[in-house]
């Protein structure tokens, strides 16, 4: 049987680096194509190869609770991402304006690997989250922001996440208020007023976008 072709090589863009097949069979897959033209190394990601479009294209196409929820479009981790950064806002109004950029990518990993369910996470272990891990710094040493993020500010943001799955599960995803209780945190200060309405995928990625721009992520972005 004919072997596929390997990728073939292109000239890079300023400071893109050369795709090069690894001589390993495993290691030489472990890359995807981005639309931008970007080959992504999955095990070993370079901040270079990161785009923000391709960041935005990819999660406003991946569904959060594995699509299980009412409405005509599911409701997508890009989404997901806008509503944890406005929730810290409302939280923690005087944060510095970086912490909120690294609100809304806090999921950004998932652009690549997906939205996978808690449950499915805790039985792959630790090769799931040491990739998700490097994935996680790349996107912030990116976006201007330090590889690990102050523990304060991980506590603000997974407040807020706690908080957007509560308004999820019981809003879309067909929780009952008991039922959610029994297996989800809802923080205190869990907003009431809020209404979720799922997007296409094409408005999904543009509020992302609109987002990352006015919390300066394109000024702030790694030449």
């Amino acid at each position: 049987m004919q072997k596929p072709a390997s990728p073939r090589q292109r000239k890079p863009k300023s400071g893109q680096r050369i795709f090069k097949p690894a001589k390993d069979g495993i290691a030489a897959r472990a890359w995807q194509r981005m639309l931008s033209g970007r080959h992504l190394d999955i095990l070993s990601p370079s901040p270079l190869d990161i785009e923000i479009e391709d960041i935005a294209h990819g999660l406003a196409r991946v569904s959060r609770w594995n699509g299980q929820t009412r409405g005509k479009h599911s409701f997508s981790v890009a989404q997901h991402c806008v509503l944890v950064e406005r929730l810290v806002r409302a939280n923690a109004p005087k944060l510095d304006q970086k912490w909120y950029l690294a609100a809304l990518l806090h999921d950004a990993p998932e652009y690549v690997i997906g939205d996978m369910i808690t449950p499915f996470k805790h039985v792959l272990g630790g090769i799931y989250r040491d990739i998700e891990s490097g994935l996680d710094r790349a996107v912030n040493i990116r976006f201007g922001l330090p590889p690990g993020l102050p523990e304060t500010v991980q506590r603000s943001i997974k407040r807020a996440d706690r908080m957007a799955a509560w308004l999820e599960a019981t809003q879309l995803a067909g929780f009952s208020e008991a039922e959610a209780a029994n297996i989800f945190i809802k923080p205190a200060g869990t907003p009431a007023n809020i209404r979720l309405r799922p997007q296409s995928p094409d408005d999904a990625a543009a509020s992302f976008l609109r987002r990352f721009s006015i919390l300066g992520g394109y000024k702030k972005q790694m030449k």
